[in-house]
């Protein structure tokens, strides 16, 4: 049986120059998401990814990332957030055990994602380790960038291979977080 997609799932990579309204979008929408999720929250959400790195490009996309005790104990959350108008990216398509992922769209334009991960998971420390490494070290983080705009030349109408193509060096970066 074919499925029919939402416009924003299927969009082309678009890795824009940085934009100052990325902060005030991710300020919002952090300030309604510890307050929507308050409950299941072991900390307070994180604004995550290259819009989150001042200077560097990135998809229009706000990464943010809520700490959770469990996945399994949150998933009453899952209403919570689409009743915000956040969906759902079902677990069998995303392929990450380790998170529950969520988009913001508006208009068939992805705004926003949301990741809860369990707050004692690597991927939690690896995420916030990456981000801090790349404001901190601007060669690092223009390493990074010419590596998505590469990544998104040739894989523009693939998410999961421009991600990929992203990953070694991510992974190099992260390495010595557990």
């Amino acid at each position: 049986m074919a499925r029919s997609w939402p416009a924003w799932a299927v969009e082309t990579i678009d890795v824009s120059e940085p934009d100052p309204a990325w902060v005030p979008r991710a300020t919002a929408l952090i300030e309604d998401l510890n307050r929507r999720l308050d409950r299941w929250l072991t900390g307070p959400v994180e604004h995550v990814g290259s819009t989150a790195v001042p200077g560097l490009v990135a998809k229009p996309i706000v990464d943010l990332m809520a700490p959770v005790a469990s996945l399994d104990d949150s998933a009453g959350a899952d209403g919570t957030l689409v009743a915000g108008g956040w969906s759902l990216v079902p677990p069998d398509l995303d392929q990450r055990p380790w998170r529950r992922m969520f988009v913001l769209a508006q208009q068939d334009r992805r705004l926003a994602h949301l990741h809860l991960v369990e707050s004692e998971h690597p991927r939690w420390r690896q995420a916030l380790a990456f981000r801090d490494r790349l404001r901190d070290h601007p060669e690092l983080a223009a390493e990074y960038a010419h590596l998505k705009r590469r990544a998104a030349q040739v894989h523009a109408s693939d998410r999961e291979a421009y991600t990929q193509a992203k990953s070694a060096l991510v992974a190099a970066v992260v390495s010595d977080i557990g």
